[in-house]
């Protein structure tokens, strides 16, 4: 069962990883500098490297003085490979139900529910932003959230990002090359929550690449009023951003980049580099940060082209940022408001808002844990 609260003006304190929750009431002072984080780690603990840029985009190396062990945890892309995790419309639940159908799940396809089931024996890690295709309609997960092993199928929220499209492709959803949708998407669905504002970025963005309809997807019936009928033709944002042309684009970015990352993790891996800081045009527009540097490794090359899809998508300015505003980027204060959700013994999911920014925490509640597997930081 989830739990969700909102808490103002108070934060949970999380001295350690088996301690129980108690309110504490907001200091002046840095979050996470005062033991913000499920293990009592600080940002003080994040330290900004030297940035490497190319064009408009620059990404900041951050490490840190602590490290955990990851390996229990898989990930969506590795669990959608294997097979061991199902992602599929809501419709098609029963022959799913390993014991008993949960009323928590809907009955029927729905536009911003999927239902996903993890088959493997190890842990499930969702981030918001990555992208399934298939079923009748590609769709981005909404939240970060942990689902256990051996799961019941839980109701995945999900927004769409193929307008227009109602027509089932395929019975089950593939990670369609690990794609992961770029900062100004992930903002939509992570902050904002709306279905509108998610398909008005993708639209922006699919122009910005300069594929217009040429890309659109099948026509076919909308299931309800959920579907705008007023959308310009459809487009997949996932077959878009994964065409010859926007390829080209994103990967004369992503390829150096990618390059100089992997000579500069080789030397920082024993640093613990756990995630970066991203800057478009001089600005600070995000950060990801892991609990290992193997979590980093593993979501790097989807992460880093989304970066870049969002340079390229974006008026070349000629600012450039410095490592002191990504340092003060990552270390943020006490926000105005919290929404914490809690699945009890898996995971509790924290989103901060603050003066122009945002913040998620994704922390693991399992055994032999208590610590934030991803933090997540935008700009507003």
């Amino acid at each position: 069962m989830l739990l969700a609260l909102i808490v103002s003006p108070f934060v949970w304190n999380r001295p350690g990883a088996r301690q129980s929750l108690r309110l504490q009431r907001l200091s002046d002072g840095v979050l996470w500098a005062a033991g913000r984080s499920g293990s009592g780690e600080s940002t003080s603990r994040y330290k900004v490297l030297a940035p490497i840029s190319h064009g408009n985009l620059t990404i900041f190396p951050v490490v840190a003085d602590f490290s955990h062990d990851t390996g229990q945890f898989l990930t969506l892309d590795e669990g959608l490979r294997s097979g061991e995790v199902v992602v599929t419309e809501a419709g098609k639940i029963q022959p799913l139900v390993r014991r008993r159908w949960s009323p928590s799940v809907p009955h029927g396809d729905q536009v911003n529910q999927l239902v996903l089931v993890n088959n493997s024996d190890r842990p499930l890690i969702l981030l918001a932003g990555e992208i399934v295709t298939g079923g009748k309609q590609d769709r981005v997960v909404g939240k970060d959230r942990i689902v256990p092993p051996k799961s019941d199928p839980i109701d995945l929220s999900v927004f769409c990002v193929e307008p227009g499209r109602w027509v089932e492709t395929s019975s089950k959803f593939s990670g369609f090359n690990a794609l992961m949708a770029q900062p100004s998407v992930r903002k939509r669905a992570m902050a904002d929550k709306n279905q509108q504002e998610v398909w008005a970025e993708v639209r922006k963005s699919a122009n910005s690449m300069s594929l217009g309809s040429s890309l659109s997807g099948s026509a076919g019936g909308a299931p309800s009023s959920d579907i705008s009928v007023s959308m310009a033709p459809p487009a997949s944002y996932a077959r878009a951003m994964a065409s010859p042309a926007a390829q080209s684009k994103v990967d004369a970015v992503a390829t150096l980049l990618e390059h100089s990352y992997d000579k500069v993790m080789r030397e920082l891996r024993e640093r613990h580099a756990v995630g970066v800081a991203v800057a478009v045009n001089g600005e600070i527009i995000w950060a990801d940060i892991f609990a290992s540097t193997s979590l980093l490794e593993k979501y790097w090359p989807k992460l880093v082209r989304s970066y870049a899809a969002e340079a390229v998508t974006t008026s070349i300015g000629s600012s450039h940022a410095d490592v002191k505003s990504a340092q003060a980027f990552i270390e943020y204060r006490a926000g105005k408001r919290e929404v914490i959700e809690s699945d009890p013994g898996v995971y509790r999911h924290t989103e901060m808002v603050g003066d122009g920014y945002r913040v998620f925490e994704l922390a693991s509640l399992l055994p032999n844990t208590g610590f934030d597997i991803h933090i997540a930081k935008m700009s507003e």
